[in-house]
C-alpha cells in the first residue's frame, strides 16, 4: 500500500534513551523511517504542542526509528518530557541525503550535538561500503558526550578512528571539534568531509576543506514551519533547506552568503549567527 509521506502518521514512542541530562533518544516502529537516507529528515508534531523539523536516527531494531532531542526550546522540551507510550506525529521522511564517491575510500565526518544523527546513519553506510572514515565527535563537556559507543559499533566492519573533542577538555582532545580536523587534515588524505551541527562550526569544516582542496556535503538546520518548500522559513538565501536541501555541497555554499553568517527567527527576521563556542 502506498503511503504519502506527506499525511501525518500517528505512531507510539517504544522506547527512550537517555543521552545526556537534556539530550534524549525517541524510538518508534515506522517504515519509512527506518529507511530514510543519511541527512533526511522528519517533520515531527507535539500534539497541541508544536511541530519540529529532525533528522531520522538509526535504530537497531528492524522497522524502527527514532529522533534526538535536545531540551530547550517550548517545543523541544514537549518533546523530550514525552513517556514510553505516548503519541507523536511524523511526516516525511523529506529532503536529499549524503552522497557517496564512487571508489571512495576514506571519508572524515565530523559534527557535534545533535547534529550527529545523520552522520551516524551515514557511518552505517560507510561500514556497508566498507569505506575507512575517521569520526570526529565534539562537545562542551563530558557530560554532553553522546554516540560514541554507537559510531564504534555501527563502523565495526571497517578501519575506523573516533575522535571526541571537548571545549574544556574534560574528556577526549581539548579544544573544538575543528581544531581537530585542522591537525588531520593536514596529515591525512580524505576523499570527502562530510558535516552537520552548529552552523558556525559547518562554516569553519568547509574553509578547511576548501584550503586542502577535498569536497564537503554539509547538512543545514534550519527553522522549517512546513518542510515542504511552501512557507520559506528555512531558506539560505534563495536555497530552501528543506527542498534543495538539508544536504549542500561545496558549490552551493560557495554561492550562499548568508551561510554561517544570517538565519532566521521564527517570525522570518534576520539575526546574525553567534559563535556556538
Amino acid at each position: 500500500m502506498h503511503i504519502n509521506i506527506d499525511h501525518i502518521r500517528i505512531v507510539n514512542i517504544d522506547n527512550i534513551i537517555e543521552e545526556t541530562p537534556s539530550i534524549r533518544t525517541l524510538i518508534f516502529r515506522d517504515k519509512l523511517s527506518s529507511n530514510a537516507h543519511p541527512g533526511q529528515f522528519l517533520m515531527v508534531w507535539i500534539p497541541r504542542v508544536e511541530e519540529l523539523p529532525l533528522s531520522v536516527m538509526i535504530s537497531d531494531k528492524k522497522m524502527h526509528a527514532a529522533i534526538t532531542i535536545r531540551k530547550g526550546g517550548f517545543g523541544s522540551t514537549a518533546l523530550f518530557n514525552k513517556k514510553v507510550g505516548e503519541i507523536i506525529g511524523i511526516r516525511g521522511p523529506y529532503g536529499n541525503h549524503f552522497t557517496i564517491i564512487k571508489n571512495m575510500k576514506k571519508a572524515l565526518l565530523i559534527g557535534g550535538g545533535t547534529g550527529l544523527v545523520p552522520l551516524m546513519r551515514l557511518a552505517t553506510k560507510m561500514n556497508e561500503f566498507g569505506i575507512n572514515s575517521t569520526f570526529v565527535m565534539g562537545a562542551r563537556s563530558k557530560t554532553e558526550v553522546f554516540f560514541e559507543k554507537q559510531a564504534n559499533r555501527f563502523l565495526k566492519n571497517t578501519k575506523h578512528k573516533v575522535i571526541v573533542t571537548t571545549d574544556d577538555g574534560s574528556y577526549g582532545f581539548k579544544g573544538s571539534a575543528t581544531d581537530t580536523l585542522a591537525t588531520i587534515i593536514k596529515e591525512e588524505k580524505f576523499d570527502r568531509v562530510y558535516t552537520c551541527g552548529p552552523e558556525l562550526m559547518m562554516k569553519k569544516v568547509f574553509a578547511l576543506a576548501s584550503e586542502y582542496s577535498v569536497s564537503v556535503e554539509a547538512s543545514l538546520e534550519r527553522y522549517m514551519k512546513c518542510g515542504i518548500g511552501i512557507c520559506g522559513s528555512c531558506c539560505v538565501g534563495e536555497q530552501l533547506v528543506c527542498k534543495e536541501g538539508t544536504v549542500f555541497n561545496e558549490k552551493d555554499l560557495r554561492l550562499m552568503t548568508e551561510f554561517g553568517r544570517i538565519y532566521r527567527d521564527k517570525t522570518g527576521r534576520k539575526s546574525h549567527i553567534v559563535d556556538y563556542n
